[in-house]
């Protein structure tokens, strides 16, 4: 009987957490929502993120406020998030960077991505578009890797940094390639773009956004995209795929994602109230207008992607032997 009244208490206690969790989510929320963005304010994040809040704003009843956080790669704003209260009412605008290839990078982080976070949508993928300057005599990707066999070790690439995003998409083609290259950082896109655009590097990878005006202009020269598939913004230049480099599928994106231990009802009115957000025709086209390819998946696909993401940057990081301290 003693055993049994105990396993009576403990059923009672576990019912009674339950149902005030739920009744919590059900009242959820009462007051501000934030979002926080580990980039200053203009950066893809951060305008990612306004076009969810703005709109997630009336959904939900609450103000929903996208709170700037830069600093320490992204690390800064995200270890906030992961430290954050798991009531709802913190949510973080996590990238690729801080979520699947920092923890890889880094000596040091303040938080555990498959730990520290509870998924709740991917927003967007953003691809990696591969250009040239237009002197060099390539027309497209397999041009460029017969002159890299045939110039072994002399053609150099930039990228915005050791440990970039566009450091290791060209570093993973290269090795998949079979090809040597020389990498050179730059502090940012625009210093890997103009120098470029000079002819110091042969080759650069980076987002639509950053290239398009260039490609544009005629200054630079698409050869490949990083993704699976050819995106809308640049629909006549086909993938590393399809030249070649068969299952090469890379690209950055940005998600939204709340402290491990929010509950399971909140994050599923946040996942549905995002996803019909996404999924608004003028949202979709401002988003493919801004470069960026809309996804809005449920949380278990997110949950899984995710997982597959980190374990995927995580052998491209160690192959590059780039760190940072």
């Amino acid at each position: 009987m003693k055993r049994t009244g105990i396993c009576i208490h403990a059923l009672l206690i576990a019912a009674g957490c339950f149902f005030s969790t739920a009744v919590f989510a059900q009242q959820w929320p009462t007051h501000a929502v934030r979002i926080i963005v580990p980039f200053p304010p203009g950066q893809a994040a951060d305008i990612i993120a306004r076009v969810i809040a703005e709109r997630l704003s009336p959904a939900i009843g609450q103000q929903v406020i996208v709170d700037n956080r830069p600093g320490a790669g992204a690390a800064l704003g995200t270890e906030i998030g992961a430290k954050s209260p798991p009531d709802g009412y913190t949510l973080l605008a996590g990238g690729s960077a801080a979520l699947a290839i920092n923890p890889h990078l880094y000596r040091k982080l303040g938080y555990n991505t498959l730990r520290d976070f509870a998924p709740v949508t991917q927003i967007v993928a953003i691809a990696e578009v591969f250009v040239v300057n237009p002197t060099l005599p390539v027309q497209n990707l397999n041009d460029y890797i017969r002159l890299a066999k045939q110039r072994p070790g002399e053609l150099n690439y930039g990228s915005s940094g050791a440990g970039s995003t566009s450091h290791l998409v060209t570093a993973a083609l290269a090795t998949q390639a079979g090809i040597t290259l020389n990498h050179v950082p730059y502090k940012g896109a625009v210093q890997a773009l103009t120098d470029l655009i000079a002819g110091q590097v042969t080759l650069v990878a980076e987002t639509p956004p950053t290239v398009i005006p260039h490609v544009q202009s005629k200054k630079i020269r698409p050869i490949a995209i990083s993704m699976i598939k050819r995106i809308p913004q640049l629909p006549d230049v086909p993938t590393v795929d399809e030249q070649g480099i068969k299952g090469y599928d890379l690209n950055t994106w940005t998600s939204l994602v709340a402290p491990a231990g929010t509950p399971a009802a909140i994050l599923d009115r946040l996942n549905a109230e995002t996803t019909k957000i996404i999924a608004q025709p003028e949202v979709q086209k401002r988003l493919v207008d801004m470069g960026f390819i809309p996804v809005g998946n449920s949380r278990e696909q997110f949950g899984a992607f995710l997982k597959a993401e980190y374990a995927n940057w995580a052998k491209i990081v160690q192959a590059s032997g780039a760190k940072v301290e």
